[in-house]
C-alpha cells in the first residue's frame, strides 16, 4: 500500500464484513464531501461506485466472513479524490468480469458493480489480484 493511503488518516473505516455494514458506506462519502468542500454533483456518482466496490468487498472478497474486514481509504487533492476499497478475499479475475449490457446479461440480476464503477468514475485500477480497487474522481 502507498504511502498516500495512511490508515491514520482521517479517511480511513476498517468494517466487519456484514452486508448491514454498507449502510457505513453513506456517511463515509457524506463525512468526505463535506470536509473537502467536493461538488455536490459528484456524490452521486461517488456514492454509488464506493456503495458498489464495498458490496463485492463483503459479498464476493470475503463471502461475508465476519471476521474478514473491508477497507476504505480516500486521498484527496486539489484536482482528485482516490478511494481505495481493500478486502481479505482471494481477489478474482478482474479483467473476466462479463458486460452486463450483452444480451445474454441483461436479466442477470446480479453482475453490474464493475461496470457502474468504471461508467460512473474517471478511473478504476484493480490491484492484490483483485482484492483492491482504487476508484478516481477528478475534482475539476
Amino acid at each position: 500500500m502507498s504511502e498516500i493511503f495512511m490508515n491514520d488518516s482521517p479517511f480511513y473505516i476498517a468494517l466487519n464484513s456484514d452486508p448491514e455494514n454498507v449502510s457505513e458506506v453513506q456517511p463515509y462519502i457524506d463525512n468526505i464531501i463535506k470536509e473537502c468542500n467536493i461538488k455536490n454533483d459528484l456524490y452521486g456518482n461517488i456514492l454509488v461506485s464506493v456503495t458498489e466496490a464495498v458490496t463485492n468487498a463483503i459479498i464476493h472478497g470475503n463471502q461475508a466472513d465476519q471476521n474478514k474486514k473491508v477497507t476504505l481509504n480516500s486521498k484527496i487533492t486539489e484536482k482528485m479524490l482516490a478511494v481505495r476499497i481493500t478486502d481479505e478475499g482471494p481477489g478474482f479475475d478482474f479483467d473476466d468480469v462479463p458486460d452486463p449490457t450483452s444480451p445474454e446479461n441483461l436479466f442477470n440480476l446480479n453482475g453490474r458493480g464493475v461496470f457502474l464503477m468504471r461508467q460512473l468514475s474517471d478511473g478504476v485500477v484493480f490491484s492484490d489480484e483483485g482484492s483492491t480497487v482504487e476508484i478516481k474522481f477528478k475534482l475539476s
